[in-house]
């Protein structure tokens, strides 16, 4: 996906969008044995016109190749500064299973980390219950 901070990349992708998000879905999540139907369902969302622009965007944001939108910064400000519970899998095909010190810096409330066993990247579909158990927890802090 490196290909993604270049013209050809965004071209690449606007010419197939299923085979390359398949592809990131087993190499990042390389346990998850999702189905066809699972895929699809979520393969649905992939015709919303705006989908390379944003993915796109988003993996040049990621790498500081692109700026943020600033019309979110004060939301974004106000995120950082509330409570937060902060996951990864232990299984993670992109960033393996840290402590979440090498992002801990982007929040400056009350934090903690989790690490799901057996979990890739994908948690909210790989581990729906502990992504939703946090969700509830964080909003009891």
């Amino acid at each position: 996906m490196s290909d993604f901070a270049t013209e050809r990349g965004r071209a690449g992708l606007a010419a197939d969008r299923r085979d390359p998000a398949n592809l990131v879905w087993k190499d990042n999540s390389p346990k998850w044995h999702f189905d066809d139907a699972t895929f699809a369902r979520t393969a649905a969302s992939f015709d919303n016109p705006d989908y390379v622009s944003i993915v796109i965007h988003n993996y040049r944001w990621r790498l500081s190749l692109a700026a943020g939108e600033p019309q979110y910064d004060e939301l974004e400000k106000r995120l950082a500064s509330g409570p937060a519970i902060t996951m990864d899998g232990d299984s993670d095909g992109v960033v393996p299973a840290t402590d979440g010190s090498s992002y801990a810096g982007k929040f400056s409330g009350k934090r903690t980390h989790r690490i799901i066993k057996g979990i890739g990247h994908n948690l909210p579909q790989e581990a729906p219950q502990a992504f939703a158990q946090a969700v509830v927890d964080v909003a009891g802090y």
